[in-house]
């Protein structure tokens, strides 16, 4: 069932100091089983275009996505992602894709869905323009999540209008509310920095031209606007991959307690639409309603007070697991019954310890920022391999594909921001699929007899040695600085970082990691060091980790003295002063390098 609408032809109305501007079209609300349809001429304004040039549109850049200021209301970040600029983007994105189908004989269609973002309905309804423009047809998903956004160039289902050729999430993941920005899918999954590069080329030339008031009075096309429920859809996967697991039971999570945290993003469909119908009892679950204002906490897994809050409520509900999401639904982590965070390395832990009771031997492909005791864990006790690799989460899952093409078995690629994708689902970060993971190993395990409640989980991450201090300080180079002598400012850092190595190898008590990817990784004093650039920004972050020097989930803390845990823990604090003042020392003559925070690791002992 379609229905043809009139649609607005105030379209491209460039003007890049006025308010996000309500649309003809929000006022028109859906409620829909599947689909309803309405068509759109997509045509530009006569309103003046301000001056953007190609480096303003390649500024909007965040390595494989794409992020700006959408709405005003924070001092110091003006607008840069308005409706014009957002249109002109999804039109590149649409000629890159019909370069990329070379489709002749069909038009092409793109899915499209935001998160909860105070922005998204007006970047959605810029986005459809901007495809439109391109001759695409649009199907909307409405809040939908980012790992969903790809699965719809995957589903086939013609119902549904998928597959989608190619799909746009709008999210900015766990950035303030006044950010948002895109991710770019097609059934090969998502977009990689070549390609963002290209399609902000694409967008500022679209722009320029669209300034001109010829081409802007003759450019029309008529494209369809469509509104799927597709959450239905991808929330149907997950409840039958659970259910597949525990031997095709109906409810193999009936009796278990879980409670979901989104933190007022996209994930909150998690505790209705796959616990529930799993048989799980979701009470205590909390900030599951959209609010683009986040107030609650930041919807991310590595926040401290989202952390704190998800494992509040698992101890107030005695709930047997808590899980938690980022914003768009690709990021998550779990906290056990006990409190237990499942999060970076432990979380890395058990997915890997789940990955290799399915597939022996296989390598985990991680970021570089992994722990020792990570790496002695998968290999010693799990006896996989750990292939620690860059940060940034596209880097790592395009390294466990690599490896699967040259031969090495790679079956899970995972950072420790809580990005995990698994070769079984087609490499795709998606956070709610790693919950379904660990919900499939309760579930087996109850199914099988063998013990039900966290405890299967926390089962498996024991002996994971954890360190005992674990800190990140972010060194910033000073743009402006006279050193840089007008040069890049990652030329800059590459000198840095090629001076800290110089002089640490002479040094007897300190060892350079002989495999490493990413800046350069040292050990000493019990522990190590990790100084690399930055992806993105200009700053050297610093990790520093001193190793535990007993396994304390093996050895009961109350059978320590009071005075030996004391001692332990300053040692290990004394230790990571150590290899802060190894850093300190090396790059003093750096004058562009901002070291307070260096300066305060090291002056705190």
């Amino acid at each position: 069932m379609s229905t043809l609408l009139p649609c607005p032809r105030e379209k491209m109305a460039f003007n890049l100091n006025s308010s996000m501007r309500a649309h003809t079209l929000s006022k028109y609300q859906f409620v829909l089983s599947k689909q309803r349809t309405f068509y759109c001429n997509a045509t530009s304004s006569s309103a003046t275009v301000p001056s953007l040039d190609k480096n303003d549109f390649l500024k909007l850049q965040n390595g494989s996505d794409i992020r700006g200021v959408a709405v005003t209301g924070v001092e110091g970040e003006p607008v840069s992602l308005p409706e014009p600029v957002t249109e002109a983007i999804a039109a590149a994105f649409g000629q890159w894709l019909l370069h990329k189908k070379k489709a002749e004989s069909r038009r092409l269609r793109v899915s499209v869905g935001h998160d909860s973002r105070i922005s998204a309905q007006t970047l959605l309804e810029a986005v459809s323009r901007g495809l439109g423009v391109s001759g695409l047809d649009v199907v909307q998903f409405g809040l939908a999540s980012t790992p969903a956004m790809f699965n719809s160039t995957l589903t086939e289902d013609e119902s549904f209008l998928c597959p989608a050729d190619g799909a746009i999430m709008i999210t900015a993941s766990h950035l303030p509310y006044n950010r948002n920005g895109f991710k770019f899918f097609t059934s090969d999954g998502g977009l990689g920095k070549v390609d963002i590069k290209n399609i902000l080329e694409r967008a500022a030339d679209i722009y320029k031209k669209l300034s001109d008031e010829n081409l802007r009075k003759s450019q029309r096309e008529s494209s369809s606007i469509t509104k799927v429920d597709y959450m239905s859809v991808y929330t149907s996967g997950l409840v039958k991959a659970v259910r597949k697991a525990a031997g095709d039971l109906e409810k193999p999570l009936e009796g278990f307690h879980i409670v979901v945290d989104a933190g007022n993003g996209a994930g909150g469909f998690f505790a209705a639409k796959v616990l529930e119908p799993l048989g799980a009892i979701t009470s205590g679950s909390q900030f599951l309603e959209p609010d683009g204002m986040f107030p609650n906490h930041i919807p991310n897994p590595e926040d401290k007070a989202a952390m704190e809050a998800i494992t509040k409520a698992v101890l107030d509900n005695k709930a047997d697991l808590g899980i938690i999401f980022d914003t768009d639904v690709d990021r998550s982590a779990a906290v056990d019954s006990s409190g237990r965070e499942f999060n970076r390395n432990r979380l890395i832990a058990l997915l890997s310890a789940i990955v290799l009771e399915e597939h022996p031997g296989t390598t985990i492909v991680t970021d570089s920022v992994t722990s020792d005791g990570l790496t002695s864990f998968i290999e010693k006790k799990l006896g996989g391999k750990h292939h620690r690799f860059k940060r940034g989460y596209k880097n790592v899952i395009d390294e466990a594909i690599r490896l699967n093409s040259v031969g090495e078995e790679s079956h899970l690629a995972i950072e420790t921001s809580g990005h995990g994708a698994l070769k079984e689902n087609h490499w795709l970060d998606d956070g709610a699929y790693l919950m379904v993971k660990i919900l499939n190993k309760l579930a087996a395990a109850r199914a099988a007899g063998q013990g039900s409640g966290s405890k299967v989980l926390t089962d498996l991450v024991e002996g994971l040695e954890e360190p005992k201090v674990a800190l990140e300080l972010r060194l910033k180079i000073d743009k402006n600085h006279p050193d840089l002598e007008g040069s890049d400012f990652r030329e800059y850092g590459e000198k840095v970082l090629q001076h800290v190595s110089n002089s640490i190898e002479t040094n007897p008590n300190l060892i350079i990691a002989p495999v490493n990817y990413e800046g350069i990784r040292v050990s000493g004093f019990g522990g190590w060091f990790l100084l690399r650039l930055s992806l993105h920004d200009p700053v050297l972050p610093l990790n520093i980790e001193v190793n535990i020097c007993i396994k304390l989930n093996l050895v009961s803390v109350s059978k320590l003295s009071l005075e030996f845990f004391n001692w332990t823990q300053a040692q290990s604090e004394d230790d990571a002063v150590k290899l802060g003042l190894v850093v300190a020392t090396t790059v003093k003559e750096f004058n562009a390098l901002d070291t307070c925070a260096l300066s305060n690791l090291t002056h705190s002992s």
